[in-house]
């Protein structure tokens, strides 16, 4: 290879990665070292509207789509047997595409930024892929405002 196409390959790869790193800064702009350690963590959404972020699952970074309208957490069968989440019952749930069969299980800690919540309800949702829905059952111990495109998640005494 020449030093010519050796240059012109290198180039490619550099504004692939920026290019990469931008989007995934869009979409989700809310990345576990900026979140601090305060009792009060803002979110801000992505360009697809949604609120993303790095939270700790039992200690383990996880990224995570932060979700008023879901009833619990889910996660994959794939992060559960990571995190060594054990199924405890088969349940019927209803989500938008359609019903189906999840397993209950709890997990033991989620931290995102200074706000943790221990021993929480989820479940493990086999055909669920990519982030972590957070839904009520982590959130509903919190008070969660929105306003103008930020999400304020203050921890509450329980």
């Amino acid at each position: 290879m020449s030093a010519h196409r050796f240059m012109l390959a290198l180039v490619w790869v550099v504004l692939a990665g920026l290019i990469y790193y931008l989007a995934e800064a869009a979409l989700n702009p809310n990345k576990a070292e900026l979140l601090g350690e305060d009792r009060v963590v803002v979110l801000e959404h992505g360009l697809d509207g949604h609120y993303r972020a790095e939270a700790l699952i039992n200690g383990k970074k996880t990224n995570v789509l932060v979700d008023t309208g879901a009833t619990g957490v889910a996660v994959s069968q794939q992060l559960a047997d990571k995190l060594g989440l054990q199924s405890r019952t088969a349940i019927r749930t209803r989500t938008a595409n359609g019903d189906t069969v999840a397993y209950a299980t709890r997990i033991d800690s989620i931290r995102i930024g200074g706000i943790e919540a221990r021993d929480v309800s989820a479940m493990i949702a086999p055909g669920l892929g990519g982030d972590v829905l957070l839904g009520m059952s982590f959130l509903g111990r919190m008070d969660v405002r929105l306003y103008k495109g930020s999400m304020t998640i203050r921890q509450t005494d329980e």
